[in-house]
């Protein structure tokens, strides 16, 4: 099986597609799943629906593409299964079963750490009908779109990511970092321009809620080129927004694609969503 035996249907003419007639729960041979990645490096997301996923066929599933990463935060990691990471509003007794109050701010997963995370696999057990969306970003698309003095530019630089200067500014809602959590996170520096190791294509490597300034340049000055850098690779042309369905399974790209999390009604609205996430390596400019 190759790409082309796959059954896709685009979902934009320049990032993601629908997979048909795939049951990830189900035994796959090695080169089906061969066919899958090799769409994922291609297309970035990938999109299974109507997915009756248990969590060991999710991490089975997910573990075919490498080694799984153990979050940071391992409180909201569900019980038994330390792989998935659960993002959720809802409160049982008392507590938060997941993280809460996802990032509104597009970023890449685990771009703070010395080696990225390869990708995700997202799965809905449940969701808010016509909000609470995911929205994607093509970091090929918009590399290819920059002006040549600005992409040459961009192929010079690297930027410094620190998790640890971050997390006060945005998760002011969830339990400060432990020492342990902060020794486990110093900054670290990535190339700005990436080739993916799949596909050998160039690729924007901008995470900008985590960088705080770019190599040999000021916090100050760094700043506003970040903005204007991520603004224009988040606009209309390299965006898509998915609109949750229970039973969706995603996978991205994080090598190729920034993504956040859109705003729900989180006080009368239950939003559950299980996700592993697949250790990756060093960026390579």
């Amino acid at each position: 099986m190759t790409t082309n035996d796959l059954k896709l249907t685009d979902l934009t003419p320049f990032m993601g597609a629908e997979v048909q007639d795939v049951d990830l729960g189900a035994p796959m041979t090695d080169t089906a799943f061969a066919a899958i990645r090799r769409a994922v490096a291609e297309r970035s997301v990938l999109l299974f629906r109507n997915q009756g996923l248990t969590p060991e066929s999710h991490i089975a599933f997910s573990a075919r593409f490498g080694e799984l990463e153990a979050h940071v935060l391992q409180d909201f990691c569900l019980d038994g299964h330390p792989e998935i990471f659960v993002v959720s509003n809802i409160i049982e007794d008392g507590k938060h079963i997941g993280a809460f109050g996802g990032s509104k701010e597009y970023h890449s997963d685990l771009a703070y750490i010395p080696e990225p995370s390869m990708g995700s696999v997202f799965r809905c057990l449940e969701c808010p009908d016509g909000e609470g969306e995911t929205e994607f970003a093509s970091m090929f698309a918009a590399h290819d779109a920059l002006p040549p003095e600005k992409r040459d530019w961009l192929a010079r630089q690297s930027a410094v990511y620190d998790y640890v200067w971050d997390y006060p500014r945005r998760q002011s809602h969830r339990p400060p970092l432990s020492a342990e959590q902060i020794r486990n996170t110093p900054p670290v520096t990535h190339p700005c321009v990436r080739s993916h190791p799949e596909t050998g294509r160039k690729t924007l490597f901008l995470s900008p809620i985590w960088i705080r300034n770019f190599v040999g340049m000021s916090e100050e000055d760094s700043q506003p080129i970040l903005k204007e850098l991520t603004d224009f690779a988040t606009g209309p042309d390299f965006t898509y927004r998915h609109s949750w369905r229970v039973g969706d399974v995603l996978v991205w790209d994080n090598r190729s694609t920034l993504h956040k999390a859109c705003p729900f009604n989180e006080e009368n609205s239950r939003r559950l969503m299980h996700r592993t996430t697949i250790t990756g390596e060093r960026p390579v400019a």
